[in-house]
């Protein structure tokens, strides 16, 4: 019997592999950042050779460090940076362009052209998604346009288009299966979520050659072995999901109401809506948050641009901080924030206000704020802004919250967890496991090969760190919010 289950993270900036065990605990860990290239202001490109390589010396070294062979993994799940574009020679192998990541902004302008042509409302109805240059499908018109005879060669059917685990499933089998799962198709722009298929207008109106792109499949089922010089022996990879999908699955929020929220450089909140599609009126993004057997789950997705980041900003260009694990013990000195308010709205805002023009601010500031005011204020953003996307999805979704599970790194900040709590009035739950993205590629690995019997194992694997539960009245929470929306209001349209 096999004894473990491999996780190939492919991130941002590391390829990251982890092995699990039955009890989802980890047993072994090896990472290696790769290039970040930016070629241009607004573009970001990373080299897809470089990403294959360093996910498979990874591989090898989390496996080497505990003596396991290709006989003691019973399957790969993989979970990857999603939108980020890649587009390869069939016959080659060779990318034909540096791999377009998703923060990439290039194709803005052509962005702004589709909405002239009529196609935002298109695109929201049959993909969920918002016209914009993060998502892959003007990434793929502008490698056709710009790399030479790309266009011709894809019209002949010689070029593939993937994102990342479709481009490492693909050299993991030798270049056998040319696959995408329902979650990482839906971020495209090109998936119709709700036929469930590659969308014949949107195609067309953007001169995209359907030959190029992956079969879509369930993100827990086998799709090939790998081939057989690669771990000297076969491995079946059965697993595939977008990373904030993966982390919501990570988190076991199966059931419809569920949500978790990944406090990193910007805040990723994922609610399961079930077995339907909630389109949003709100400014949210409805996207598919897994496939199993014959269900796909959707869910709904609010991006906060800023969140750890603007701890960073004390530490870097405030000097508040020597380090941001610093944060908590410096809020900790004071007991409120003695009335001010800190909106990070360095980039504008996102979900639900999408404000490109709204600019950071400190409100309410009177002789007694000092650096450790400011700092509680800061933490308390991260808390109003989750606030506000929660909110939005609620009214979407006409679904009751379920408390919130929460991961990434400023999710082991206690006192930020208690002041979501507050904020939100519902209890805030954080895992022991902080590899939750990881986990979730493991577990539907590991469910289609039978490692896991059930998703109820899977709840039970779960190892509760702490939960946090509110400790303030409803006045006061009542109170604290309508002045975070009176400070967000004085920020808005500030560049206009």
């Amino acid at each position: 019997m096999a004894k473990y289950i491999m996780a190939l993270d492919a991130g941002t900036t590391s390829s990251r592999c982890i092995l699990f065990n039955k009890k989802g605990e980890v047993v072994s860990l090896a990472q290696k950042e790769f290039s970040q290239y930016f070629p241009q202001s607004g573009w970001v490109e990373h080299d897809a050779m470089e990403i294959w390589h360093t996910q498979y010396m990874v591989a090898t070294q989390a496996m080497a460090k505990i003596n396991a062979t290709a006989k003691d993994i019973a399957a790969i799940g993989i979970t990857n940076q999603r939108e980020t574009t890649i587009v390869w020679d069939k016959e080659t192998g060779e990318p034909v362009h540096r791999a377009i990541v998703w923060q990439d902004r290039r194709t803005a302008k052509y962005c702004e052209q589709l909405e002239k042509s009529g196609l935002t409302d298109i695109i929201k109805d049959k993909t969920g998604l918002i016209l914009d240059p993060y998502f892959s499908a003007t990434k793929i018109k502008w490698i056709l346009e710009n790399v030479p005879q790309a266009m011709s060669k894809a019209n002949e059917g010689k070029l593939l288009f993937g994102t990342i685990e479709t481009w490492l499933i693909w050299k993991l089998t030798g270049g056998a299966c040319h696959v995408t799962d329902y979650s990482n198709a839906s971020r495209t722009m090109l998936f119709n979520i709700n036929e469930l298929k590659w969308d014949d207008e949107i195609l067309k109106r953007l001169e995209i050659p359907k030959e190029m792109l992956p079969k879509v499949m369930p993100s827990s089922c086998v799709y090939a072995n790998t081939a057989k010089e690669l771990f000297d022996g076969e491995i079946p990879i059965a697993g595939a999901l977008g990373d904030q999908q993966s982390a919501l699955f990570g988190q076991t929020c199966f059931k419809e109401g569920q949500t978790k929220n990944t406090y990193g450089t910007g805040c990723f909140l994922l609610m399961n809506t079930g077995t339907k599609p909630v389109h949003s009126k709100h400014g949210l993004l409805t996207t598919i948050a897994w496939g199993i057997g014959d269900e796909v789950f959707y869910a709904l997705e609010g991006s906060i641009f800023v969140a750890g980041s603007a701890i960073q900003w004390l530490r870097d260009e405030l000097d508040i901080l020597d380090s941001a694990d610093d944060s908590e013990y410096y809020a900790n000195k004071v007991s409120d924030t003695c009335g001010c308010y800190v909106v990070p709205a360095f980039t504008g805002l996102g979900a639900p206000y999408w404000d490109p023009y709204a600019r950071g601010a400190i409100v309410g500031l009177s002789r007694g704020v000092n650096k450790y005011h400011i700092t509680r204020a800061t933490l308390e953003s991260l808390a109003f802004q989750t606030y506000d996307v929660l909110e939005a999805m609620l009214n979407d979704a006409d679904i009751e919250l379920s408390g919130l599970k929460v991961d990434g790194g400023a999710a082991k900040n206690n006192l930020l967890m208690q002041m979501q709590a507050d904020i939100l009035g519902t209890d805030v739950q954080r895992n022991a496991c902080i590899e939750t993205t990881a986990a979730g590629a493991a577990y539907m690995a590991g469910l289609a090969v039978g490692y896991w019997k059930n998703m109820n194992e899977l709840i039970e694997n779960a190892d509760v760190d702490a939960i946090f539960e509110p400790q303030i009245s409803d006045a006061e929470r009542n109170d604290k919010i309508k002045r975070w929306h009176k400070a967000v209001e004085s920020t808005r349209n500030w560049e206009k």
